[in-house]
């Protein structure tokens, strides 16, 4: 995989905060933070796309039908004891 060398701005606030995560042992330097916060947008992003996902195929799915939740505890209890 290859690599691009990229140059960004931070506040002094937003640098001492890198610095503190690297001084306190979570990450080696500022670039390894910087990609961990990248992975991590990503996943959450991918997360939310998910739901995004399941919510529009909840939607498409028909028309809602009334839950019984007397009637499922007693298939459930039936089912599995």
């Amino acid at each position: 995989m290859g690599t691009v060398r990229k140059t960004i701005t931070l506040t002094d606030q937003q640098d001492n905060w890198v610095k503190a995560q690297i001084n306190a042992g979570h990450y080696t330097n500022d670039s390894e933070y910087i990609r961990d916060l990248i992975r991590r947008e990503q996943e959450r992003s991918a997360e939310i796309d998910a739901i995004r996902s399941a919510l529009i195929a909840g939607e498409n799915s028909g028309e809602p039908r009334r839950f019984d939740a007397a009637a499922f505890k007693q298939k459930m209890l039936a089912a599995h004891g």
